[in-house]
């Protein structure tokens, strides 16, 4: 399936988690949603198995605060013995591989002065994003929120206000093809430009150690970056996270199950977290970036 294909199903894919993340409570019924999403059950249990591979009434389950629970107590096992191994090197790192450069404290000063960006706008399976990229890897990494481009541009300018910004999306198309598509055989590793405080980017990086089909919470990753008690300021980095999916700040909860707030909107991440869920369910990886 094309990623525009995906993208266009994702539309109505997230009307529908919107009224099923409302009325969790009490399990809508599969005609029910497919009413309020303007479908016949059949086209509409056809249009989301096409897109999450699994049900709606099996994707419900995943985004329940029990399955979230329970998902963060395996998680936490697993992630935890991955830290005390020492895997905080670049290297292959959660679904894809991965290195990151920061930049230097008077680059970030800067604000990208002398630095060249290059831009565009690309269908994924979860609504169209804005990507930024650099001769040193990528820089940004949006969502589109209510078909906003502008809004969407002028926050990657803000991040970068001195740098010179133009739109590309022949330069940029490839890498969206590697970060969302089923990309296929051995190619270099996926290099990230990171601009932020030195507390964030540790922040940053620790997120990338969580693997799809994972979740966190914020204590977790405070406790890992040896701040446990600074949870409450990891939860301002994870929000000021400028590179989206690839940095997986979706897969970071709260620790009483609840799925908190997303800053390109809470039903991407609950279609996000349901996607990987679904995808380690079925025995496929979320994404295959070799």
């Amino acid at each position: 399936m094309t990623l525009e294909q995906l993208a266009a199903d994702y539309a109505l894919v997230e009307r529908a988690i919107l009224y099923l993340a409302a009325n969790r409570s009490r399990q809508p019924s599969l005609v029910e949603v497919a009413v309020e999403v303007g479908l016949s059950p059949f086209h509409f249990q056809r249009v989301f198995r096409r897109w999450a591979g699994i049900s709606p009434k099996r994707f419900l389950q995943f985004l329940t605060k029990e399955h979230a629970k329970a998902l963060l107590a395996q998680s936490k096992d697993l992630l935890d013995v991955a830290y005390e191994a020492g895997l905080s090197s670049p290297g292959r790192l959660h679904d894809l591989f991965v290195t990151c450069e920061a930049v230097t404290p008077g680059e970030f000063k800067s604000r990208g002065e002398g630095l060249s960006i290059v831009y565009g706008y690309h269908p994924t399976p979860f609504g169209e994003c804005l990507l930024g990229l650099t001769t040193r890897g990528i820089c940004w990494l949006s969502f589109v929120v209510g078909g906003d481009r502008g809004r969407s541009l002028t926050a990657l300018r803000h991040c970068w206000e001195r740098a010179g910004i133009c739109l590309d999306e022949s330069a940029t198309q490839p890498l969206v093809e590697r970060i969302f598509g089923a990309w296929e055989g051995a190619g270099a590793p996926l290099p990230l430009l990171l601009r932020g405080t030195n507390f964030q980017i540790k922040v940053w990086e620790a997120l990338l150690r969580i693997p799809g089909g994972c979740v966190a919470s914020y204590h977790d990753v405070a406790r890992w970056i040896g701040a446990p008690a600074a949870a409450r300021a990891v939860g301002r980095a994870v929000g000021g996270n400028p590179i989206a999916y690839i940095i997986p700040c979706h897969r970071v909860i709260r620790r009483v199950g609840a799925f908190g707030q997303y800053r390109w909107g809470e039903p991407r991440k609950l279609a996000m977290l349901g996607w990987e869920a679904a995808r380690r369910e079925l025995g496929s990886e979320p994404v295959r970036c070799l």
